[in-house]
């Protein structure tokens, strides 16, 4: 037998009025209810999509920055909390892109890129490192930003080609500056093992 859906739509048999009116209006009755229901799965939907959007839109505040940076450094921290440190860092990108005219703005990347170093996510440093230089030409650091972008390719990535253009980029622009000399000395090292180091200075001993 086929569904009730389809004998109405293929009924032949004649019916009196009251059944014609009683199909129709089941009819009307069963397209009202799916409306109804379409009507409020949109709604849900819409609800989720708002609540989405507004989690996705938190904005973060200084405050919240403070508050994590004290927990993690405060004098009674022996070692920082690797999930906490790499959350304060995240906060610290997320309110750097949110407020770029912020003089903080750069301090916050700074520290941000610090932790990359730290915590063995190098690639991440130099991202930041890099916006800095670019973004905040001005910045008070931005010497001691230059020398570590070398340092990282160096010592980190192993990428004896960019950390030598970062040294010497570094040096043309701040020749006075205190990592000079440890730019002049891995410009001249790059890319040699210990034990290399070690047998040229006995040589020129």
């Amino acid at each position: 037998m086929l569904p009730d859906k389809f004998s109405l739509k293929f009924e032949v048999i004649p019916t009196s009025h009251d059944t014609k009116l009683t199909i129709h209006n089941n009819y009307i009755m069963n397209k009202i209810i799916a409306i109804t229901v379409l009507l409020s799965t949109i709604f849900i939907f819409s609800c989720n999509n708002t609540e989405k959007k507004n989690q996705d839109n938190n904005v973060v505040t200084l405050e919240e920055i403070y508050e994590l940076e004290d927990e993690l450094f405060n004098e009674n921290t022996t070692a920082p909390n690797l999930e906490k440190t790499l959350k304060l860092g995240k906060l610290y990108v997320e309110y750097a892109a949110a407020n770029q005219g912020d003089t903080i703005a750069p301090d916050f990347l700074y520290k941000a890129a610090d932790i990359g170093m730290n915590v063995g996510k190098p690639k991440v440093a130099i991202v930041l490192f890099e916006k800095i230089i670019s973004s905040y030409p001005n910045y008070r650091n931005i010497p001691t930003v230059m020398f570590l972008l070398g340092y990282v390719y160096e010592n980190q990535l192993n990428d004896y080609e960019k950390a030598g253009q970062c040294y010497i980029d570094f040096l043309d622009k701040y020749p006075e500056s205190d990592f000079a000399d440890d730019a002049t000395v891995s410009l001249k090292n790059l890319g040699k093992s210990p034990e290399e180091m070690i047998k040229e200075f006995e040589n020129r001993n």
